[in-house]
């Protein structure tokens, strides 16, 4: 309400509108044009600030009691700097804790810490909540996105005496004390056995599992198990959950029905939490288990899947899961990019090594890349299953194969046309003439490279550096049409299961081969060895399958460079890729490959 001096000041201001000529100078009417535009100013902005409330991505509707709850873990990018960081989930890692955390984190991680709570006093949770808590700080390791409402905050390890289970996160400087209410219900997965990630397929949504410790390479009985959709802390007592059957079981992906209400609305069920639960113990007297879980359903909206089947797919697409191979990305794609891989889905297995700057250069080139975090150690398989879903609707084939594979076209190298480079698209020749037969993977055999005397990592690629190999091929990799794929997803990383009806294609190898430069200088090669990120791949470390093609001959249990390493696997001397390459793409004037120019 105004009082009466203002309103007195509004009637004046009135009076002299209807009077400028008689009362006002020209400096009054300039004034009061400014403070016209000023109001409209305000009001433009008022308006601009209103037209975008805050949505969540979850709704009510007969999903209500799911769906309710669920929509507040969904938080608008734009406001999450003045929200707290709240932390939705722990796993312990071996060597670090990932932190789920339920909004965007626009900050550096230089600007977070990682607290840790000693919350033992005499073995007693209410003695510590009456006492001032022994806290500990520490620097954030890392942060990423996750989905479209989580982000992932790595931190160390707790010291001994420290809760794992309690880890949080703070920005740093601030202050106060915990909600000990809070943390003594809070828990801590860990990574042996957690149910980690879900999405959407049709009626189905697509469970990945850690722990459950089934056959690999099989298909398994998805009668022992059923599905369970509901919020936080699944399986405590009053909590509500729906229970669905599984339809497929393999290795580490469960196939679940979809409750009848999220099928009508599947665009509201996004952030639900879904584990599985499976039978164990002994066969007259089963125990039927739940999983932990911290995977929620995700997937984009039946609109944007309507959007994406309207879309012309690419003809062929890459798919590859990478640990700190950086380096390696700009030589692979770029000369893949040219034999006519059009997408690229980078798979990152919690790299530091700059690699989101990389993909980011390429993308903005036109390669047309894109990074996916995936924070889940030793799941190459179920990356890969996870892959061929997103792909599905993007491409038509999709090729699985590492950065330190390269395609080699013998034949088609060779023969000139007019001043075009000979060989150019031949990769995405040969899928598109299969398109519309009953093949639905291409198989294509690897031979392997070694140091080829070298100590060094070679400067201009690997290509280039690595030129002798071992005479037989060892292994090979699929391209795959990913809608032709069976519904289990199931895949060995070399090749997938296929629909029946549906058979796979060896590629000759005087038509196609591929270079593994697999063995390379023991600098490069002693970091995979520390780390290898296949399901069923025993880690070198390991004294188990000495004889398997997944170790390497002759290494044993220990990163100790064996005698003479640089001229092992050295059987046939074979520069046909190298040759070609410094022949039609290095530059005529200064013999600089492509991926060797710095990007502007």
């Amino acid at each position: 309400m105004m009082d009466s001096g203002q309103r007195r000041k509004r009637k004046r201001v009135g009076t002299a509108a209807f009077s400028l000529p008689r009362y006002l100078s020209l400096r009054s009417l300039f004034l009061c044009f400014f403070f016209f535009v000023f109001l409209l100013f305000l009001s433009s902005n008022r308006f601009a600030i209103s037209s975008s409330p805050f949505r969540p991505a979850i709704i009510t509707s007969s999903l209500s009691r799911l769906s309710s709850s669920a929509s507040r873990l969904v938080l608008d990018s734009s406001d999450s700097r003045l929200l707290p960081l709240r932390v939705q989930d722990r796993i312990i890692f071996p060597d670090h804790v990932v932190l789920m955390v339920s909004n965007k984190i626009l900050r550096q991680s230089s600007d977070l810490e990682c607290i840790y709570y000693k919350l033992s006093f005499n073995g007693s949770f209410d003695e510590a909540r009456n006492q001032q808590a022994d806290v500990l700080t520490q620097p954030v390791l890392s942060t990423d996105g996750y989905d479209e409402f989580r982000s992932i905050v790595r931190c160390s390890i707790p010291q001994v005496n420290y809760s794992a289970a309690t880890v949080d996160l703070r920005h740093r400087g601030e202050v106060g004390r915990p909600d000990w209410d809070s943390l003594v219900n809070e828990t801590a997965q860990s990574w042996d056995k957690v149910a980690y990630e879900a999405i959407l397929d049709g009626n189905t949504a697509v469970v990945f599992v850690k722990g459950l410790n089934l056959r690999p390479h099989k298909i398994s009985d998805p009668t022992n198990f059923l599905c369970h959709f509901g919020l936080k802390n699944l399986g405590k007592e009053n909590n509500f959950m729906i229970t669905t059957k599984a339809v497929s079981v393999a290795q580490e992906v469960v196939r679940c029905l979809l409750p009848r209400s999220i099928r009508n609305s599947p665009d509201k069920a996004l952030g639900i939490r879904v584990t599985v639960s499976h039978l164990t113990g002994h066969i007259r007297r089963p125990v039927r288990e739940l999983m932990p879980s911290v995977a929620r359903v995700g997937n984009s909206s039946p609109q944007a899947q309507k959007r994406k089947r309207k879309t012309k797919k690419h003809e062929l697409c890459a798919c590859t899961m990478v640990w700190n191979q950086a380096s390696a990305l700009r030589e692979w794609i770029m000369y893949h990019s040219w034999l006519g891989v059009e997408r690229w889905f980078i798979y990152d297995n919690n790299s530091d090594d700059d690699i989101e700057k990389v993909v980011h250069d390429l993308d903005i080139q036109g390669y047309n890349v894109s990074r996916q975090t995936w924070p889940w150690i030793k799941t190459q398989e179920a990356g890969f299953s996870h892959c061929a879903l997103r792909a599905r609707d993007k491409c038509k084939w999709v090729g699985f194969f590492d950065v330190d594979e390269f395609f080699y076209f013998p034949n088609e190298f060779r023969h000139q046309f007019g001043n075009d480079i000979p060989g150019e698209n031949s990769l995405k020749s040969v899928v598109a003439n299969l398109s519309s037969s009953k093949i639905a993977e291409i198989r294509t055999a690897c031979h392997s490279f070694g140091p080829s005397g070298l100590r060094m990592p070679p400067k201009r690629g690997v290509t280039i550096g690595y030129t002798c190999r071992l005479q037989s091929p060892e292994r090979h990799k699929s391209i795959v049409r990913p809608d032709l794929l069976d519904t289990s997803l199931l895949n060995v990383v070399h090749h997938f299961q296929l629909r029946n009806g549906y058979k796979y294609q060896n590629m000759p190898e005087s038509t196609a081969m591929i270079n593994h430069y697999k063995y390379q200088v023991w600098e490069t090669f002693k970091a995979k060895f520390f780390r290898r990120v296949a399901t069923y791949v025993v880690d070198w470390q390991e004294d188990q399958n000495k004889g398997s093609k997944d170790r390497a001959p002759g290494l044993g249990t220990e990163a100790i460079e064996p005698p003479n390493w640089r001229r092992q696997f050295c059987e046939v001397w074979d520069t046909g890729l190298k040759d070609f390459l410094l022949s039609h793409f290095a530059d005529p004037t200064t013999g600089v490959l492509p991926w060797e120019r710095p990007f502007l």
